[in-house]
C-alpha cells in the first residue's frame, strides 16, 4: 500500500516572520508546505513542481500577487492550482481585483489561524475531488 501524500501547500510572501508562521501551522496540521518570498520565486517554484493550492501575499514588491495570481491562471500547466490570497486590503474593489485575477478565495491579515486552515483544508478536498472527476 502506497503512503498517503500529504498535500503540498505553497506559501507566498515578502515577509520572513509570515512564512515562518505559515510554514508551522500548516506542517502542524498535516500538510507539506513549500516557501517562496516573491512573486517570481513563486514562479519559478511552480514551474519545477506543482502544489496542491498557493497561499499567496497579494502586496509584495517587484511582481505582486494579482500578477503572480494572473500568470498562473495563463498558464494551461498551473491554471487548475487553487489561489488563496493573504492580504490587509478590505475594499471590495480590492478582493473583487483577485477574484477575477483568479483567486478562489482570499483571507485578511491578520488571519486566524483555525480560518486558514479550514479554507486550506476547503480548497485541498476540493481540487482533489475535481482531480478524481
Amino acid at each position: 500500500m502506497e503512503p498517503v501524500k500529504r498535500p503540498i501547500i505553497l506559501a507566498v510572501d515578502d515577509t520572513l516572520e509570515h512564512l515562518e508562521l505559515l510554514a508551522k501551522v500548516l506542517e502542524g496540521d498535516g500538510y507539506e508546505p513549500c516557501l517562496a518570498a516573491g512573486g517570481l520565486q513563486a514562479l519559478e517554484w511552480v514551474a519545477k513542481e506543482k502544489p496542491d493550492l498557493i497561499l499567496l501575499d497579494v502586496l509584495m514588491p517587484g511582481l505582486d500577487g494579482t500578477e503572480v495570481c494572473r500568470r498562473l491562471k495563463a498558464d494551461p500547466a498551473t491554471r487548475d492550482v487553487p489561489v488563496i490570497f493573504l492580504t490587509c486590503m478590505s475594499d471590495s474593489p480590492d478582493i473583487l481585483a483577485g477574484f477575477e485575477a483568479g483567486a478562489v478565495d482570499y483571507i485578511a491579515k491578520p488571519f486566524r489561524i483555525p480560518e486558514l486552515l479550514a479554507r486550506v483544508r476547503v480548497h485541498v478536498e476540493l481540487r482533489r475531488a475535481r482531480q478524481e472527476i
